[in-house]
């Protein structure tokens, strides 16, 4: 195709997409498993990190943290064995527990920075009040780690809307997420860069809006720990 450089926008493509695809159904599905191994890592992950952070079991977090540096195929596999014997194949528990395997090493590896950061002197204080361990990470450790936990849900919620792999092969026609719907796409003899891209920006968007609504939970997130007195 010959290089144009001035040409009329149009939104056609937009209408294409979902004309022509369930990209609807690709967006939801993309959005409930995103958001539930989100949830899955945070609630298993921010007491995970709190019990590190707080009992100082260092070899403990890089341990969870080789789980996040190990490629997804050696994940993918037993996953794959897992679910196709238990016959959750094409569900969304068995994307969400896959997902989790990005989400809560990643949560609890960035959450353990945040909860040393906390001073032992207000766990004793709660202590003495009465609280129990539980009730001081509730009330006390939680609270004050929310900037932690929006940076690091947003940094999940992004990471579970880009995996492809895990899409690509327990993900069926009910479940199937946008990165695989972008995929399609691009066939053998041709690339539909129109689509393509729309698809793309549409992709984009969640994240967009979340990080909008939660943006200082982020920067100061991101910048917490970065100067020291």
């Amino acid at each position: 195709m010959p290089l144009v450089l001035l040409f009329k926008p149009t939104f056609e493509n937009y209408r294409l997409i979902f004309k022509r695809t369930s990209f609807g159904l690709y967006f939801i599905n993309s959005l409930i498993i995103a958001f539930g191994a989100t949830l899955v890592g945070l609630i298993l992950g921010l007491p995970c990190a709190y019990g590190i952070a707080h009992y100082k079991k260092e070899k403990l977090g890089l341990l969870i943290l080789s789980a996040r540096i190990l490629p997804m195929m050696a994940f993918l596999v037993p996953w794959f064995i897992i679910f196709s014997k238990l016959e959750l194949k094409d569900t969304y528990i068995s994307l969400i527990l896959a997902h989790s395997t990005i989400t809560l090493p990643l949560i609890t590896w960035i959450m353990i920075g945040f909860f040393e950061e906390i001073p032992v002197a207000l766990s004793e204080a709660a202590h003495i009040d009465g609280c129990s361990p539980y009730q001081a990470f509730l009330k006390i450790a939680l609270p004050l780690s929310l900037p932690g936990i929006a940076t690091s849900s947003i940094l999940s919620i992004i990471f579970s809307l880009n995996d492809l792999l895990f899409a690509l092969v327990l993900a069926g026609p009910n479940t199937s997420t946008l990165p695989l719907a972008i995929f399609n796409f691009i066939s053998f003899s041709q690339v539909d860069w129109g689509q393509l891209n729309a698809a793309a920006t549409l992709v984009t968007l969640p994240v967009i809006l979340l990080v909008f609504i939660i943006q200082k939970y982020i920067v100061k997130g991101l910048t917490m720990g970065a100067v020291k007195e």
